[in-house]
């Protein structure tokens, strides 16, 4: 019996697909937060809707807030935390506004009004027990096959890990502060 005759034309390659990412920014490293507003500049750049959301940062001032509203409506930050940290004074009120948090960039990020999603600081009132983490993975399933979400913070649980497309993990080597004292600066640190 003669054998089926071999293709020689294209090696095999990967299928090439397009779906909205799950990525999330983590390790003890500065810049999770600098590397998620880099992909908002550049979506926003592309005409791409794009909310952050922000679980710890209140009513702070600094760059990105005047830069993104330079971005003709397609960048917006919502500061929805009041700074809180583990040290915090009122854990109850800090559960309370994370899931306010969670709820407004959940509700964002079904709609399908925005391209991308950034849960600023999520990872870290994730391990605070502040939000339950099935629930979240749970809400992550849900989201438009479209729409990309980025998580920032420390200590990214694992079950979010495993819900990631692509994760990068910032390692701390050297911080100005720690090692030589100095003190945050206008228009590097915020």
């Amino acid at each position: 019996m003669a054998e089926a005759p071999q293709d020689k034309g294209k090696p095999d390659r990967p299928v090439r697909k397009k779906k909205g990412l799950i990525m999330v920014n983590t390790g003890d490293g500065k810049g999770k937060t600098t590397a998620a507003l880099g992909v908002c500049f550049r979506a926003a750049g592309n005409k791409m809707k794009t909310l952050m959301v922000q679980f710890i940062k209140g009513n702070w001032k600094y760059g990105e807030l005047e830069a993104a509203k330079k971005m003709d409506g397609f960048f917006e930050i919502h500061q929805m935390g009041e700074g809180f940290t583990w040290d915090t004074k009122n854990p109850e009120r800090d559960k309370e506004l994370c899931e306010k948090a969670w709820k407004f960039g959940y509700d964002a990020m079904v709609s399908g009004d925005y391209d991308l999603v950034v849960f600023d600081e999520i990872n870290y009132v994730i391990d605070y027990n502040y939000l339950d983490v099935d629930k979240v993975v749970k809400g992550l399933k849900q989201k438009p096959e479209m729409v990309h979400v980025i998580f920032t913070g420390r200590n990214a649980h694992p079950k979010v890990v495993e819900a990631a497309d692509l994760v990068s993990e910032i390692k701390e080597i050297k911080h100005p502060y720690k090692d030589q004292g100095i003190i945050a600066q206008r228009g590097i640190e915020f």
